[in-house]
C-alpha cells in the first residue's frame, strides 16, 4: 500500500509540474499572439498607402499622462557594476539603444544621434500599449489574488524631454519578459527608426 502512496504522490508533482508547464506556454502564447498582431497592424499600414492620410492625430498616439516623467536632459550614464549592456541594432546593423540589464530591472537609452519621438508609430500602439501595460496588467491581476508581492509587481516609466524618449525603465522583470522585452523594443526602434528615414 505504501508502494502506491507513494506513486500517487510522484504522479500529483508531475501533475503539478505539467500545468505549470501548460500555463507558460499558454502565457507564451498569448505574447506571441499579441507581436503578430502588431506586426499585422504595421503590414497593413504599410500595404495601404490611402490610409496614411487619415492618421491617428497626435493627441491619439500621444501617451497617457500617468506614463510620463518629462525630465532635464539627462547625461548619458555608464552601466553600474551590476548592469550588463546589451546593443540593439537594427537589421542594417545600425545601433538603435543599449539596454542595461540588472538582475530584475532593465533600462532601454536610445543611442545619441537617435531622437525617438513617443509619437512615432509603433511605440504607444504596441510596445506601450500591447507589451508594457499588459504585463502591468497581469501583474495587477496576480496582486488582487494574492500570487504576488505589491513590492515585486512589474512597473515602468517613461523618461521624454518634450517628445523625445530619454529612457524607458522597467522594474521586476524575470527572464521570460526580459527576452520579450529585449526582442519587442528592438522591433519597436527599429520600425520607429524607419519612419524616421523615410
Amino acid at each position: 500500500m505504501s508502494q502506491d502512496a507513494e506513486k500517487i504522490k510522484r504522479l500529483v508533482v508531475f501533475k503539478k509540474k505539467l500545468e505549470k508547464r501548460v500555463e507558460e506556454l499558454e502565457s507564451e502564447l498569448k505574447d506571441l499572439q499579441t507581436m503578430l498582431e502588431a506586426v499585422n497592424s504595421v503590414l497593413l499600414e504599410k500595404g495601404f498607402k490611402h490610409a496614411e492620410i487619415a492618421k491617428p492625430s497626435a493627441e491619439a498616439e500621444a501617451l497617457p499622462p500617468k506614463e510620463e516623467a518629462i525630465a532635464e536632459p539627462i547625461p548619458p550614464r555608464s552601466p553600474t557594476e551590476q548592469e550588463s549592456v546589451t546593443q540593439l541594432k537594427a537589421a542594417t546593423g545600425e545601433l538603435l539603444a543599449n539596454l542595461y540589464v540588472s538582475e530584475d530591472s532593465l533600462r532601454m537609452v536610445p543611442a545619441e544621434d537617435k531622437k525617438f519621438n513617443v509619437n512615432t508609430p509603433p511605440f504607444t500602439h504596441f510596445l506601450v500599449d500591447k507589451v508594457l501595460a499588459r504585463m502591468q496588467e497581469k501583474d495587477n491581476e496576480l496582486l488582487r489574488t494574492g500570487q504576488v508581492a505589491p513590492d515585486k509587481i512589474f512597473s515602468y516609466d517613461i523618461v521624454r524631454e518634450g517628445d523625445t524618449i530619454r529612457e524607458i525603465n522597467v522594474r521586476h522583470v524575470d527572464q521570460d519578459r526580459l527576452r520579450e522585452l529585449k526582442s519587442s523594443i528592438r522591433w519597436t526602434l527599429e520600425k520607429m527608426y524607419e519612419k524616421m528615414k523615410s
